[in-house]
Parts: C-alpha cells; structure tokens; sequence
C-alpha cells in the first residue's frame, strides 16, 4: 500500500471503544489533516477557556435571585468543561495518532529507499 497509511480511531479511556472503520490517507493528505485537527484542537481550547468563566459565575448582586443564577450557571458550566476537556483529549491522542501514522510512512519509504539503493549497488559489476 505504498505512501497510504489507514488509521482507525484511537480509543479513549472512558469513551466508548470505536467500532470498526477508519480512515486512508496518503503522504500529501495526512500533513493537511494534522492541519485540521490542530485547528479543532484551537477552538476546543478557546471554548475550555470560556467554560472555565461559565463555571465560575458569581453572582451579580447581593439578593436571592443573583444568588440562583449563579448556583444554577456554575454547575452547567463546569459540566461544558468537562465535556470540552474530554474532546480535548479525544484530538490531542487523533493528532498523536496521525503523526504516528505519518512519520511511520517516512520511516517506511526512507527504509524502502536504502533497500533499493543497497541491492542496486550490488546488482550492477562493471
């Protein structure tokens, strides 16, 4: 399967295990789907950054109905963090995953490569 790499979905602990499937990327692809997956990984980190103010609400003045409102934010938003630090998670091991798969093409073509320069040099007595 020269310069084509599949990879699956990585497990995360805690998260339901993947079920089958995947994906094939050749060489020129995976650098542009690294790309996108980085870009993800920027705005689940700028939503973590906005979950962690919605989890710490404080309550806008000193009455009974600020009080609820903080009370009830507070606890939704600790719950978009936790679910955004989950995410976060999921793509940090994806890109992690990719890179894997991405550098194992170059190991792979580089070794490919001093296998044929070697039994070339061999091959040929003037």
């Amino acid at each position: 399967m020269g310069g084509m790499v599949s990879l699956a979905a990585p497990a995360v602990a805690g998260a339901p295990r993947p079920s089958g499937g995947g994906y094939t990327f050749s060489r020129e692809e995976i650098d542009q789907v690294i790309a996108e997956w980085e870009d993800l990984r920027q705005s689940l980190t700028d939503d973590y950054g906005r979950a962690q103010v919605m989890a710490h609400v404080q309550a806008p003045g000193a009455e009974f109905a600020s009080d609820d409102f903080a009370r009830y934010a507070n606890p939704s938003g600790k719950a978009f963090m936790q679910a955004t630090a989950k995410m976060l998670d999921y793509v940090e091991q994806y890109i992690e995953a990719l890179r894997n798969a991405r550098d194992g093409i170059s190991t792979r073509e580089e070794q490919s490569q001093e296998d044929v320069s070697k039994l070339g040099s061999g091959v040929i007595d003037v």
